[in-house]
């Protein structure tokens, strides 16, 4: 079976940092990367940040570009979220996911997804 692990979530202050952290195990083979999308309460899930391992590139949401950094380790099939400098607007629930293949911002192209966890940035 197919399992992701997220880590790292917590309660921080605006302007702090957060480190998130996303372990998957199972067969993973078929996948070309893994990603980060959010989720808030009453609100759309959206794309975070992806990499690829094919040729190791990543791709940032327009909402956290500059302050967010996505990197990963393909023969662990680990990937990590930096987020500098949050904001309030950042509270969600964070997600991992495999990505497959196409659009990278739309959810549908992501097989395997973890349970979630949570970052709250308070101001």
């Amino acid at each position: 079976q197919v399992q992701l692990v997220e880590s790292g979530g917590g309660l921080v202050q605006a302007g702090d940092s957060l480190r998130l952290s996303c372990a998957a195990s199972g067969r993973t083979r078929s996948d070309y990367g893994m990603g980060w999308f959010r989720q808030a309460p009453g609100k759309e899930r959206e794309f975070v940040a992806l990499i690829t391992w094919r040729h190791d590139t990543t791709y940032l949401g327009d909402s956290v570009k500059g302050r967010f950094t996505i990197s990963g380790d393909n023969r662990k099939n680990m990937v990590f979220l930096q987020m500098n400098m949050l904001k309030p607007e950042d509270t969600a629930v964070y997600y991992c996911a495999t990505y497959s293949s196409g659009l990278y911002s739309y959810s549908g192209n992501y097989r395997y997804w973890g349970q979630g966890t949570q970052v709250t940035v308070s101001s």
